[in-house]
This record gives structure tokens, sequence and C-alpha cells, in this order.
């Protein structure tokens, strides 16, 4: 957490429930911040066994900052830094580590079908969807986007017009590219990346309006954090209920 005392807070409530969990500060907008958490974990526990990045933000309707300043911010945490936060952790991934990627129903590819240009959104989604996509090739992409986005021309290029989406999407795409890298190392074998979307939960993202509890939203996270050793289940796209969806194909499932 950002907020010491948020988290401290935190650390109690689930120390009255029995649990004996550790506070540490994280601000996956600080590389600083990041780094430090990567030197105490390696210095503490050797290295991390289960790595959950659940930090995002979205706008709310009532917000005044222009589409392209709330895409460039949108990413910057969605997106960006996280990603950073990962370039900067991974190293440490245990052999067997389990990574958890917030991603979202919004985060779905199919998301683009509802793109107002469809005839570059089918080039665009083809981009996404490819088995060889690269890093470099995806952070094309997103920056593409941020700059359509700040133009204004966004939508007339084939993109959404959403940048909750759009970082959601991005995020779910490098969480795949993530999980073929990873496969490739091997002195760190069974490292499972997976995305999950959590649903529609009552948090502070959503004003509160979701209808599930975050403990019901956690599901899908926990299920993605204990997969078991050897699993098949390896760069999946999992949704609140735990059962796991084609990102390319779909169908979407009910969202709650």
């Amino acid at each position: 957490a950002r907020d010491e005392g948020r988290g401290k807070q935190a650390i109690e409530l689930l120390q009255g429930e029995g649990l004996n969990p550790s506070f540490h500060p994280l601000d996956i907008n600080s590389q600083e911040s990041v780094e430090k958490l990567r030197d105490y974990m390696k210095e503490k526990y050797g290295g991390i066994d289960v790595l959950i990045n659940n930090a995002g933000i979205a706008f709310k309707d009532t917000a005044t900052e222009s589409f392209g300043e709330q895409a460039t911010v949108t990413l910057r945490t969605n997106y960006w830094n996280t990603k950073q936060a990962c370039d900067i952790l991974f190293p440490i991934l245990k052999p067997g580590a389990r990574v958890v990627n917030m991603s979202s129903c919004f985060g779905f590819l199919g998301c683009f079908d509802k793109a107002e240009n469809q005839a570059k959104a089918v080039e665009i989604k083809a981009k996404f969807a490819s088995e060889e996509l690269q890093y470099a090739e995806l952070d094309e992409l997103m920056r593409k986007y941020e700059e359509t986005a700040n133009a204004g021309t966004h939508k007339e290029n084939g993109w959404l017009d959403s940048n909750y989406s759009m970082s959601k999407i991005g995020l779910s795409a490098l969480s795949r590219i993530q999980q073929r890298e990873l496969g490739k190392d091997p002195t760190r074998p069974d490292i499972v990346v997976s995305h999950v979307h959590p649903g529609y939960v009552a948090t502070d993202l959503t004003s509160h309006k979701g209808p599930l509890t975050i403990d019901r939203g956690a599901e899908s996270t926990v299920f993605a954090a204990l997969l078991p050793p050897n699993t098949d289940t390896r760069g999946a796209f999992i949704w609140h209920d735990c059962q796991i969806v084609d990102w390319v194909n779909g169908p979407t499932p009910p969202l709650t």
C-alpha cells in the first residue's frame, strides 16, 4: 500500500482473523519504492513465491480531465508502471512462483468488437491476439493508443473509447507474453502467470456499487495464486467464478 496508515489498519484487521501478515510500503509509480520492496523480499525471504499485481486506477464519470490526460494517467499506473514493477520483481521469483495480474472483464480482447471503426479494430485485435507478440510490439500498441487518445482520434483509428479497458487489455496481453517468456527459463521451472477478472466488487474503485463482497472478489485471485505444481493452467484469463475464459475468442460468461 502507498498509505502506511491504511496498510497497518489492514494488518490489524487480518490479525483479528487469526492471521499474521506483515506490511511493507509500496508505490508502483515509484521505481525506488519497488526496488526497496525487491531488496526487502530478497533479503528476508530469499525471493517471492506469490506476486499479486493489484494496483490500478479508473477515472470517475464526473472527472474533468481531458480524455487524453486520463489516458496518460490511467496507462501510467495500470500498464507502464505495473510492467516496470514486474521487470524489477520478476528476477527474484522463486521456482514454482505464481503471479496474478489484476485485469478485468473490460480487459477481455472481445471488447474490440464494440469499437467504432471495425475495419481497423480487427487489425489491432489481431496484433494483441498474436501468440508471437513481443514486449516491444505491445509497448508500441499502447503508445499508439495513448497518442491517438491525446489527439482525439482514437475512435476513428479503431481503438476503444475507454482508457480503463485499453489499460486492462494491455495488461492481459502482457500477462500472456510474461508466461511465454518465463516458461523458457530452465533454472526456474513452473512459474505461472495468470490474469484475472475479480468481478464487480464493492471497492473504492467502483464507488462501492459492485454487488460482490471483497472476500468474494478475491476468489479468482486466490485460485490463481494457489494453482497446484505443474498445472496445465498457464497464462490463463480467469473469470471471477474461477472458470477459464478464452481471452482471444471468448465467449464471455455473465459479468457477475
